[in-house]
């Protein structure tokens, strides 16, 4: 056993009276120590309640005859943090969880983990841990929150964000936007609609690296609990088969996440986090393979933001085994690759219901004829920029616009709800992405202000900053490169034209190659805006959107 390096021998008799100080009996010495990944805080609403999965956990761990090892890691609540400086630290968090994680285990020799996680940038920092690591794993969420209900109809956080730009244009009431701020958020979990949290813990049920029901089955029911004691008896098999994220984690598997990504129309930064676990794993990435998924994969299901279901309501359905059944139905999936369970996906999934037709769609009536996600290229985003394309109306797919420039998001916010954006415009937010943010801000207070406000079928925004899984409408993000490294985005002016057409993919300013050069003559890139710090260190290694936003120099080798 790998822990046999802290706990064997003559000369780890120092390290047996440590041990021994916690508390640990010396008959727990002789079994596997199972480091227990918890991400439980009191500032998450989807964390505050892990305590009590791990606790589950342990007593799965205990009952299959490993001893558990509980251990932390952080998490940002990106509600929370959003529309502020706090934002600019979220996705950073990813790196410093992978890190953490990575630092913890080879430090105390575990055997095998449980990552407990549940919200946005935790979940991929997990995965990401576990690729490196490449110790038998598995994950387990805290689940998804229940749905609200206001004026007798579901709502999420999503809803709320989007009322505060209805309330400014006089389309709700101070006393309705009081009632719907206490209703939105009924209890804890990771926020109700296909947001980038459940994205993630749906795409890890996927992958293989969480137990059926990891991604949809509330937080609050008895279920989870179960499912919870399940991961922690499930390692210990994992552990003595020596089935390990490199044998489950392989290329076909995160073309399995995409297909599913596109079926479910899950965030957009689903695309940033993808490319990011690839990496620990040494798979190589292309965006144009998304479009390539994209274009044969039904959106099977209309979730919030994008549609009036809830996960809670896809969990009823029969969750992401009964996606992946429909999927395999056309070989749009490979239904053999083996998961955490020990066994093949499609024995994982051969007892899930058929598509109620509802919130499940079949193949042959799909919501749309392909996937929620589409990659954008052209002169603006020669690497790639990302739209949740069954979240945006019918009048934005294909459309020149009027650009209206933005050096922040704070500067675009003040001009959505001072009413300085018109229909035709194309709110332009730069500067935002990971050097030039730094850490990529997401932009929901945007989005939704333009959503509030009643312009999602008349105003687009793009940017190289990124969109908030709760984000709807024609909103283009991850723009590489960024302007901070030069990019086109930079020198984009008031006024200019520009041509989005998500159907033919493509992203485009509509300014002669003479004139591109002759403002690039001129371009002086703003000071950083943050000087110390982890920030600072970040800015100065992190790659563009379209390689996942990871740290350089790429780690391509995985610690044994």
């Amino acid at each position: 056993m790998r822990s046999d390096l802290v706990k064997k021998g003559l000369e780890r008799a120092p390290h047996r009276s440590l041990f021994y100080a916690m508390g640990y009996h010396p008959a727990e010495l002789e079994k596997p120590l199972i480091g227990v990944v918890n991400s439980a805080n009191e500032i998450v609403p989807g964390h505050v309640h892990l305590h009590q999965i791990a606790e589950a956990v342990k007593a799965g761990v205990y009952a299959a005859g490993g001893v558990p090892v509980e251990f932390p890691a952080i998490g940002v609540c990106d509600g929370i943090a959003m529309g502020h400086q706090g934002m600019k630290y979220s996705l950073a968090t990813r790196e410093l969880i992978a890190d953490s994680t990575e630092a913890m285990v080879l430090a105390h020799g575990f055997d095998a983990l449980v990552f407990i996680t549940n919200c946005d940038k935790i979940v991929p920092g997990m995965l990401m841990a576990a690729g490196r690591l490449d110790l038998p794993s598995v994950f387990i969420s805290g689940g998804p929150m229940l749905a609200g209900e206001f004026q007798d109809r579901a709502v999420s956080l999503s809803t709320l964000f989007e009322a505060v730009g209805a309330y400014k244009a006089g389309r709700l009431t101070e006393e309705e936007l009081n009632e719907l701020e206490m209703a939105a958020c009924p209890g804890c979990g990771s926020c109700s609609g296909m947001f980038t949290a459940n994205s993630m813990n749906c795409i890890t049920e996927v992958l293989g690296m969480a137990l059926p029901g990891n991604g949809t089955i509330p937080a609050v029911m008895a279920a989870r609990l179960r499912l919870a004691k399940e991961a922690g008896m499930k390692v210990m098999e994992l552990l003595a088969k020596d089935l390990r994220p490199s044998k489950i984690m392989s290329p076909q598997a995160f073309r399995n996440a995409l297909a599913v990504d596109m079926a479910l129309g899950c965030s957009t930064n689903t695309i940033l986090h993808l490319p990011a676990i690839a990496v620990e794993l040494g798979i190589d990435w292309d965006l144009n393979e998304v479009n390539a998924i994209s274009q044969r994969t039904p959106q099977l299901c209309n979730l919030s933001p994008a549609g009036p279901h809830h996960v809670e309501d896809l969990d009823k359905a029969g969750g992401i085994q009964a996606v992946m059944k429909e999927l395999a139905k056309d070989k749009l999936i490979d239904a053999g690759l083996v998961t955490v369970t020990t066994k093949k996906i499609s024995d994982n999934f051969a007892a899930a219901p058929s598509p109620d037709g509802k919130v499940i769609r079949t193949l042959e009536e799909p919501y749309h004829s392909e996937g929620g996600l589409a990659v954008l290229f052209g002169n603006l985003a020669p690497g790639g920029a990302v739209v949740k394309q069954g979240a945006v109306a019918p009048e934005m797919q294909k459309r020149t616009l009027r650009a209206r420039v933005f050096d922040s998001e704070d500067e675009a916010v003040e001009a959505i709800l001072g009413e300085k954006i018109v229909p035709g415009d194309v709110v332009v937010i730069r500067f935002e992405g990971p050097k030039g943010g730094p850490g990529m801000r997401e932009m929901l207070a945007a989005t939704s202000a333009v959503a509030g406000m009643g312009l999602d079928k008349d105003v687009a925004l793009i940017t190289d900053g990124r969109f908030s899984g709760a984000t709807r409408g024609a909103s283009i993000g991850h723009i590489s490169p960024e302007a901070m490294e030069g990019g086109l985005l930079a020198v984009v002016q008031e006024g200019d034209s520009i041509e989005i057409d998500i159907p033919e993919n493509r992203l485009e300013l509509l300014i002669s190659a003479q004139e591109q050069e002759d403002r690039f003559a001129k371009l002086e890139l703003p000071e950083p805006k943050i000087k110390s710090g982890y920030l600072l260190r970040y800015a100065a290694q992190v790659s563009s959107a379209g390689e996942g936003a990871i740290l350089k120099p790429e780690r391509k080798g995985r610690n044994k």
